[in-house]
């Protein structure tokens, strides 16, 4: 099966994410409404407003989080901001939550707190 490609990335140069078979890649999102604005509140705003563009570009690859085995979190703060984002991670990983990495970058696209990736894998 050849590659899917995921959503609009607007002109620039990668997809915000392919599906390959059973296999549903979703690029690093951020925390940015529909126009891409960066949404206010923080980062807890933030982080429902990732998640929330994680989901939608999981369901154009068929998948939705039960099918999400690997995340990826990138955080410019994170003594400041890990307690905060995993609140809200944790309501949208309720049970079972995935395989996860989180780490400090020194600055992330846009100027915003958190970006996330993940893998999914339909059954």
């Amino acid at each position: 099966m050849p590659r899917q490609v995921l959503g609009d990335s607007g002109g620039k140069p990668y997809s915000p994410g392919t599906r390959n078979g059973k296999l549903v890649f979703v690029s690093g999102q951020l925390g940015v409404d529909a126009q891409g604005k960066v949404v206010s509140g923080g980062i807890v705003a933030e982080t429902r407003q990732t998640l929330e563009n994680v989901k939608s570009v999981l369901a154009l690859g068929g998948a939705s989080l039960d099918h999400v085995t690997m995340v990826n979190i990138y955080l410019i703060d994170l003594d400041g901001d890990f307690g905060p984002m995993n609140k809200v991670y944790q309501e949208f990983f309720t049970s079972s939550p995935p395989a996860r990495a989180t780490v400090e970058v020194r600055k992330l696209a846009l100027g915003t707190r958190v970006e996330i990736s993940a893998i999914a894998v339909l059954d």
